[in-house]
């Protein structure tokens, strides 16, 4: 190769090199601008809505649901009071019913997003409501004993910390058996 030759080469060379930095440049500018207009929904921090509490439970409205085999109390919710808030809490009234017929009565609430759960209320023997002392998030315990939150979120309410359907849809499990995990399997 001649030396002209040879500076002609290095030279498109250089100019090919130099062009292609200039497309990257481009590129990385466009992505850039592409970022900083791109207008996802901000994340703004979870706030929770002021929650009111329901009239007291009718037998004829309890739902029973089904906990574990080691199970001491039996449970049900209230279906009339089971609602969805616009800040994602699944709220229901919970009544456990101890072997010996001691009923417990507690208006809560879980939060699928973050798998915990809160009591606002427990109920009186006259059908009043009593706020809790307790009125904070808690996580939701996977124990094989006093499971009722854990059965109530894993197989009714949530999926992989998602809201699964409406209230219809969280009734409709709870009156037939059928949990979220049945759902899946049989897909």
């Amino acid at each position: 190769m001649n030396k002209s030759s040879l500076l002609s080469h290095k030279l498109t060379q250089m100019l090919l090199g130099l062009t292609l930095l200039a497309m990257a440049q481009i590129s990385i500018a466009q992505q850039l601008e592409w970022n900083k207009n791109f207008n996802d929904e901000e994340v703004k921090p979870w706030e929770e809505i002021q929650a009111e509490l329901p009239p007291a439970p009718k037998d004829e409205n309890l739902l029973p649901f089904y906990v574990g085999p080691t199970a001491t109390q039996k449970f049900a919710i209230d279906a009339k009071s089971l609602s969805i808030g616009k800040d994602g809490v699944v709220r229901y009234t919970l009544v456990a019913v101890s072997p010996g017929g001691a009923k417990n009565i507690s208006y809560e609430g879980i939060r699928c997003a973050s798998f915990e759960k809160k009591i606002y209320a427990l109920g009186r023997d006259d059908g009043t409501w009593a706020r809790s002392r307790r009125d904070q998030w808690e996580g939701i315990v996977r124990s094989k004993v006093n499971r009722q939150h854990a059965a109530l979120s894993q197989d009714y309410f949530c999926s992989n910390l998602t809201i699964m359907g409406n209230e219809k849809d969280m009734l409709q499990r709870i009156k037939s058996g059928k949990t979220l995990t049945d759902d899946l399997l049989h897909e």
